[in-house]
């Protein structure tokens, strides 16, 4: 997980000495990132899904630092040698659906890599699963 960290880390300084146009590469977009960023689930379970995302921010190692249940967003950071924040927000989507979209930014810069999101929503889908079959 570090290791993956101190990877994004060197890629940002990298394109940090690029144009200010390049924190997307031109392979990417934003409907690309905000693809990666974003999972649905089939519930409507709002309030579960919030504790889900809860728990899998604290299980990654976050510190939970606002959780608006009205608004359904919570937001996060971590640090060790480094910051990360996340911000995870959880909308009803048609077809009894809810949508969770997570974005992170290192220090001052927004994460592109899909791996860092890849990890977040792995963790997300086995806490979604407990939660929404209520095991503890």
């Amino acid at each position: 997980m570090i290791a993956r960290v101190l990877i994004v880390a060197m890629l940002l300084v990298v394109a940090g000495c690029a144009a200010p146009t390049a924190v997307i590469t031109a392979s990417g977009s934003q409907v690309e990132l905000r693809q990666m960023q974003t999972r649905e689930y089939d519930t409507l379970d709002k309030r579960g899904a919030l504790r889900a995302v809860v728990a899998t921010l604290q299980d990654l190692g976050f510190v939970i630092d606002k959780a608006d249940f009205e608004l359904a967003t919570i937001s996060a950071t971590k640090l060790q040698d480094y910051e990360i924040r996340m911000t995870v927000t959880v909308r009803e989507r048609e077809g009894n659906r809810l949508a969770v979209r997570a974005s992170a930014r290192f220090n001052e810069e927004p994460i592109t890599d899909p791996a860092a999101y890849q990890d977040f929503f792995t963790t997300l889908d086995k806490a979604m699963f407990l939660t929404l079959h209520e095991v503890d």
